[in-house]
């Protein structure tokens, strides 16, 4: 289909009425399409986050990837999954939903989790940025305590089409400020919408276990917590505010 005729993002989109994963799809076909190249699907038979769980992914939610290609320093390409977070949070905000980032990649609102994000690709080559949001879908009777959605905490239907069209723009305009080496812009934003800065939390980083306050985010993306042991910068890792 045609694309939004935005700067980069969106300008070539591929409708897919069901695909076991977008991410998968758009890394198959990421080396010979356009960067910016937008793949979306109504549904998705195995959809996925991070370390390979499971991400229901039923009729009404917004499930798509992003196949960027961007030049850079390679230590530079994992901001890319703040670019989506923010991206999706100033969406939620179009729509009148005050929505947190989780770091490293989640987006939540009113404590529980709305989005998901995925970077995976090969570096030198592609990097495909996927974006699970919970828009009309039903979210599991097992998962209502943790997972939330638009129409949830709007109390009524948001129109598919209008959150894809905010949210390309959103990244559009979040991965020219990437692309542009403002770092320190993307950053300073994800600190300003933080949901863990400040607060007690645990992380799994690698099979090990770490609890502390978690302080700073800092030039890099890292999260700094302070342990009882000093100060520990967390590269990647699952965050829980469970200790809060």
């Amino acid at each position: 289909m045609s694309g939004l005729g935005s700067g980069i993002i969106g300008r070539k989109i591929i409708h897919l009425p069901e695909v076991d994963s977008t991410n998968e799809y758009a890394k198959l076909i990421a080396l010979n399409e356009p960067d910016g190249t937008v793949v979306v699907a109504d549904r998705q038979t195995a959809g996925k986050g991070r370390k390979g769980r499971t991400w229901a992914s039923p009729e009404g939610g917004l499930w798509m990837s992003v196949i960027l290609k961007p030049r850079g320093r390679p230590e530079d390409i994992p901001k890319l999954v703040f670019i989506g977070a923010l991206a999706v949070a100033d969406t939620l905000g179009e729509f009148g939903i005050e929505a947190d980032i989780k770091w490293p990649n989640d987006v939540w609102v009113n404590g529980k989790k709305i989005c998901g994000i995925l970077a995976e690709g090969r570096l030198s080559q592609f990097v495909v940025l996927g974006i699970g949001l919970n828009v009309n879908n039903e979210i599991p009777e097992e998962l209502k305590g943790m997972a939330t959605s638009m129409k949830a905490v709007l109390g009524r239907r948001a129109e598919l089409d209008e959150v894809l069209r905010v949210l390309i723009e959103r990244l559009d305009r979040w991965y020219t400020v990437f692309l542009e080496g403002r770092y320190g812009e993307i950053i300073s934003a994800v600190r300003e919408r933080s949901l863990v800065l400040g607060r007690e939390v645990k992380v799994i980083e690698e099979g090990i276990e770490l609890v502390g306050k978690a302080v700073d985010i800092d030039d890099d993306g890292a999260l700094i917590l302070e342990t009882s042991g000093g100060r520990v910068r967390v590269l990647y890792g699952d965050v829980s505010l469970r200790f809060v």
